[in-house]
């Protein structure tokens, strides 16, 4: 399934949904409906916020796919529950990150391409310790933004940058996950820009203490939570997904590259970020930015300079749909 939080324009509600012949179909009211059509009271006793659900994962997935599939069949855009619709066309919602107010949001640094090329720049080869294990930092959980949402231009920086990345969000929760029992772990994948203050990042990092204001003002996560069975023809013979990720500035292509191309897979960054500590349902766990996944890499005078007020920045990945957003 695609899961999505959103706000639509009638009640400003923040609402759980998801994707269905190309429309999005609000959770409770198609519960409700269920209820009040078909004697199917059951499935209002699910969760309808997302973070909610991820505590008891595999049962309420469940009760999501029961519910799905007893729409099968109907013309969904004709169903109303107290005049309301049951479903919406994508373009006329507010998207927010799959999951509101996560505990933790840890940000990897897994693609070798990226550290090759962003510690050359540096003058540096890559530290023997990067391939013995993934190292991740933690960023700001309160400054995440969703599909469509505009991202506020940090005063103060004038090197904007974005990061195309690959995100998982946790479900269940656990410490001291081995990364053969990981992918239990998973509940979906989503895309993550992780929007970087180059000038910021590169002053701080010479204090050997990680990027922290070069980062934390800004993330954006979406447009969906995507269940990992939907991507299972993406599963080569490796265990990897392979998806296609790529990335626009302004209708102008700037990046291309393949999730396959990860040196650390997400069950060993869980495996690390575990590591006596707990994880919760909800924490989002990203890549780190693909090989040629930003303008530092790809270097400015060869994309036209930073990001700047009024630029619009679309990435793809295959499978998961596209996350777009403008500076302003």
């Amino acid at each position: 399934m695609k899961f999505l939080t959103y706000r639509d324009s009638d009640t400003r509600t923040e609402r759980l949904g998801f994707l269905m012949d190309a429309l999005v179909v609000d959770m409770q009211r198609a519960a409700q409906w269920l209820k009040n059509n078909a004697a199917r009271s059951e499935f209002l006793s699910l969760p309808f916020v997302l973070k909610d659900a991820l505590t008891s994962w595999q049962a309420n997935l469940a009760g999501f796919n029961d519910l799905r599939q007893c729409l099968v069949g109907r013309d969904i855009s004709e169903l109303r529950v107290d005049g309301r619709a049951l479903v919406h066309n994508p373009e006329a919602l507010e998207f927010l990150p799959p999951v509101l107010n996560p505990s933790t949001f840890r940000d990897f640094y897994a693609f070798e391409q990226h550290v090759k090329a962003s510690r050359k720049q540096r003058g540096l080869d890559i530290h023997p310790d990067w391939y013995r294990f993934p190292v991740f930092y933690l960023s700001n959980p309160n400054a995440l933004y969703g599909h469509g949402a505009n991202i506020k231009y940090p005063h103060g920086t004038n090197e904007l940058d974005f990061e195309l990345e690959l995100a998982i969000v946790i479900a269940n929760g656990g410490q001291d996950i081995s990364r053969q029992e990981a992918d239990q772990f998973i509940a979906g994948y989503t895309i993550c820009n992780d929007w970087s203050a180059r000038d910021w990042q590169r002053e701080e990092m010479q204090l050997n203490l990680g990027p922290t204001k070069g980062k934390d003002f800004a993330t954006s996560f979406g447009p969906y939570l995507v269940t990992p069975d939907e991507l299972s023809a993406k599963r080569g013979a490796d265990g990897k997904v392979h998806l296609v990720m790529q990335a626009w500035v302004n209708r102008k292509k700037t990046s291309e590259a393949n999730s396959t191309d990860m040196y650390h897979s997400f069950a060993a960054m869980i495996e690390r970020a575990s590591r006596n500590a707990m994880l919760m349902p909800g924490d989002y766990i990203a890549s780190g930015t693909c090989g040629t996944g930003c303008i530092m890499e790809l270097r400015p005078e060869n994309t036209g300079g930073w990001l700047k007020r009024g630029d619009i920045v679309r990435f793809e990945v295959e499978g998961l749909g596209v996350l777009e957003n403008t500076i302003v």
